[in-house]
């Protein structure tokens, strides 16, 4: 799968069309909330293929299909090959309609030592960007 920001502003292949991020956003560069890290954990609500589904984005119902297990932001962001900032939007678009719930990691959260496995878990999704 190319990512968006390898094609050449002269390409006009037909074959593949890439689509920049302002058009996934609807022009928006940043989201409402300010609470969604790298490490926030998201998880999908309700099992996608409900009648609701129609109104979203491809990419609002990749997120639901990739976080039906809890998984972290970053690694939906390199999931969609696109940029966190990106992610972020998207993501507060189906929190906003109840369709995932944002968490920190369970560790951040009691206020315990951050786990390690997680952690490298991060930094590979991170990687892979």
């Amino acid at each position: 799968m190319s990512h968006w920001a390898d094609a050449s502003p002269d390409d006009d292949d037909a074959e593949e069309s890439f689509v920049r991020p302002y058009t996934i956003t609807h022009g928006r560069t940043a989201s409402v909330r300010d609470d969604l890290t790298l490490i926030t954990v998201i998880a999908t609500v309700v099992p996608d293929g409900r009648p609701g589904d129609r109104g979203l984005q491809p990419e609002h119902r990749q997120i639901l299909q990739q976080c039906r297990t809890p998984v972290a932001l970053a690694e939906v962001a390199a999931g969609l090959n696109l940029p966190v900032a990106v992610t972020k939007i998207l993501v507060d678009d189906l929190i906003t309609l109840e369709r995932v719930t944002a968490r920190p990691p369970l560790a951040v959260a009691v206020g315990q030592e951050p786990d390690m496995t997680l952690l490298q878990a991060v930094k590979d999704a991170l990687l892979r960007l």
